[in-house]
């Protein structure tokens, strides 16, 4: 192959080779330089807050133990008041005026879950958050699967409590 900047008949440039440093040139340290003594250097980078995944666990924990609590005991309430036959008519439709005796302690119920379902959400995504950024990586995992938990622990404690208190003011053995 020819070089199209070379004249024909002249023999082509070849690439330079290294040439070794006049005598009593400074030659570069095999290994690199080395960092100055007593020089400035900048200061460590401060370790990331782990404040990320307390939060996010601390409303997982929340979200997944508090709220099913306080819904299981106005669930109890809810069931002293209310009988499955009243909710359910002779044709399978729920009815939703069957509450009316428990109204208060439904909608407090209903606040539990929708408080319980933003704090678990919160606990998530948190918890991404400080996994993603490594703030807090432990309690970021466990924030997740605290509040993956978090729906089945309610739904059972509100199922529960409901049936116990039904079963205790209905009996038809009493």
């Amino acid at each position: 192959m020819t070089d199209p900047f070379v004249p024909p008949g002249l023999p082509a440039p070849s690439s330079p080779a290294a040439q070794p440093p006049p005598p009593g040139a400074y030659r570069v340290p095999v290994g690199g330089y080395q960092a100055p003594i007593g020089a400035y250097s900048a200061p460590p980078a401060p370790a990331p807050s782990r404040a990320t995944g307390a939060v996010s666990l601390a409303a997982a924990l929340v979200a997944a133990l508090v709220t099913p609590v306080v819904a299981g005991v106005l669930a109890l309430q809810i069931g002293l008041a209310v009988s499955v036959d009243d909710l359910i008519d002779r044709n399978g439709e729920f009815r939703i005026a069957a509450l009316s005796p428990a109204r208060i302690e439904t909608l407090w119920a209903e606040i539990m879950f929708w408080l319980g379902t933003a704090l678990g959400l919160f606990g998530v995504i948190g918890g991404i958050v400080a996994v993603a950024r490594r703030r807090g990586r432990g309690m970021g995992i466990a924030a997740i699967v605290v509040a993956a938990l978090g729906p089945g622990i309610f739904f059972l404690a509100v199922a529960l409590m409901y049936g116990i208190g039904n079963g205790i003011a209905f009996d038809p053995l009493v």
